[in-house]
This record gives C-alpha cells, structure tokens and sequence, in this order.
C-alpha cells in the first residue's frame, strides 16, 4: 500500500511540474470528460451564492456543452460565444458578456488574454485543455488558469485517466460520494496503474517537445501542400497559425465524409470526420459549422492526426490513396 501511494504521489509531481503548479493542486479523474464535469458543476454549484451565470463558446467538447445545457436545467444560464473562421473568440464580446453574476468562463485551451479579462472581473477560468496537453506549453500561473482538464490517452498515456488542475483557494464541490480519495474531492479506488502510467507518458511528452512538435508540423504541413495541388476543389477548416501540429481537417466538395472514411479504412487508413466523442453521428461537425463552414463542406471533412509514429512515407501512401479515392467517389 505504501508503494502504491508513493508511485501515485511520484505521477502527481510529474503532471504537476509540467503545467507549472503545486502537487496538491492536482485530482486524478477518470479522464478529460469527469473532469470537465467537476469543474463546471463544481465551481457552479460551490458559487451559487455569488451568482448563476457560466460563459463558455460554440465550439467546446460535448463534455462541456453537454454539461452546461445540465446546468440550464438547474437554473443556471450560459452564454455561448461566438467564434471566428480560425475558431478564436473575439475578446471585446467575452468582456462584453461578463456580468455580476458570471461565476466561470470555460474555454479550450485559450490564450494569456482570457485568463487576464477572467482575473480582472474576479472570475475564475476553466480550460478544457485536453487536445493541448503534450502540444503546447502550459503554465497555469502565467496564463491566470484557476482550473485545467487533460486526459492522459491524448498524450500517449493510458486510457480511462486524466487529471483536473484546481488552483488552492477555488472552491468546487464534490459530485460524488464516497471514500476520501483525492482530498475529498473525487470519491473512489484510484486507478494506480492508470495514474502512474499518466504521469510518466506527461514526462515523456513534454522531456521530447520541441523534436516532436517540429516532426508533426512538417508532417502536417507537407500533407496539407500535397492535397491542394492534388485535389481540386479542397477547404483547409480552420487558420494555419493557431492549429495544433498534428491536426489537419480539410473538406473535399461534393464527397460524402463517411464514403470517405470507408473508402480509407479498406486500404488500411484510419481518419475520422469528426471527433471521437461524436463517433457514428451523421451530422456534421458543430464545431465546423460554428466557424462558419456550410453544412455541404462539413458533411465532406476529412480530420486526420498525425502521431509520434507517423513517417514521411505513411503520409505519401495516405495522399495516394486518398487522391483515388476522392476521384472515384466524384466518378
């Protein structure tokens, strides 16, 4: 049981020193979605008294918008932000939106700039930073982050882990009761293999950063050049400047995403047209329609996600495979 507790202990300090906090400000979850949950109904709940009102945007993981809709069920309200054709906010309408009531801005992994506005009007700000993690450099102080959501299979940890940052002195409430794992907090066994494998795969990622994050860009970016001056009549979703690496999302016209998506898995290559969590819906993606891409485009959209063991020759069968695919599905 020591051992158990010391390599649990070990994991916190190494999520801890990557996004820059204390350990005692780290809670082990089940992963990116059970955080996300505590920290807006956490926070919602524990904040009643000083008001009801949540800001997040259009575009967030179901897990947030799912769990603000909960809230308005309850009595709470919720603006949702607009955001731009690169999918960014505009901050003069998040300033505009803060009223004497707004309890919480939940927002994806953002910039210094809404953590500033949050601090400002003595709100706190949640990010929903679970695509960042591994990606991008984090430093919950800097940034004025008072709660932070990851999951540790987006960095190449387990599945069924993740963590949720919460700043000393927020107050959130439990959601679960039980035992008085993770300071009273989230009740429950911890998953300890899970834990420790988490903390070591956030060590990893974050140790190899600039190697990997410079090997995707140019995977991604190749990948993308290739497509446009292969495939006619093709839509890059989303600004080049502010995307993750390893992320490339494009729209074929007059293609259907699933035939797409059938046609790659027969020679072998997975790709989604949306995101796993909303895996087997037919609609388009709300996040692509959020930025402003016609639901004819998005029905046609195509992600695809490079990783640590992607190669340049991976990329070059995919681009084949995909120009013949298109073609035969346009025929």
């Amino acid at each position: 049981g020591r051992r158990a507790k010391k390599a649990l202990e070990e994991a916190r300090t190494r999520v801890a020193r990557a996004i820059g906090c204390r350990n005692k400000e780290i809670y082990f979850t089940s992963g990116g979605s059970e955080s996300d949950n505590i920290a807006v109904k956490g926070v919602a709940f524990a904040n009643r008294e000083k008001g009801n009102h949540i800001i997040t945007t259009k575009i967030e993981h179901p897990a947030i918008l799912n769990t603000c809709r909960a809230l308005e069920s309850q009595g709470f309200d919720v603006t949702y932000l607009n955001v731009d054709k690169d999918g960014l906010i505009n901050l003069k309408e998040l300033e505009e939106a803060i009223t004497n009531k707004t309890i919480l801005i939940s927002i994806m992994f953002a910039n210094n700039e809404i953590g500033r506005i949050a601090k400002e009007h003595n709100v706190l700000f949640h990010t929903d930073s679970v695509q960042a993690i591994g990606n991008v450099r984090i430093d919950v102080n800097k940034m004025n982050i008072d709660l932070l959501s990851m999951s540790s299979h987006k960095f190449y940890g387990p599945k069924g882990v993740g963590t949720l940052y919460i700043r000393e002195g927020v107050k959130c409430n439990k959601l679960q009761d039980g035992g008085h794992q993770e300071r009273e907090l989230r009740a429950g066994t911890e998953n300890v293999a899970g834990i420790v494998g988490m903390g070591k795969a956030i060590e990893i990622a974050y140790r190899d950063f600039e190697e990997y994050n410079k090997k995707l860009t140019s995977l991604r970016n190749y990948y993308i050049a290739e497509i446009q001056s292969k495939i006619p009549n093709v839509k890059i979703n989303g600004g080049m400047e502010h995307r993750l690496p390893g992320n490339a999302n494009i729209s074929f016209k007059e293609v259907d995403g699933e035939e797409l998506l059938l046609g790659l898995d027969n020679e072998g290559i997975c790709a989604s047209s949306g995101s796993a969590c909303s895996t087997g819906q037919s609609t388009p993606s709300h996040v692509l329609l959020a930025i402003g891409v016609p639901s004819s485009l998005a029905y046609g959209a195509l992600r695809v996600t490079f990783g640590e063991e992607n190669s340049k020759e991976d990329v070059d069968y995919l681009i084949e495979k995909l120009v013949k695919t298109v073609e035969k599905l346009r025929n």
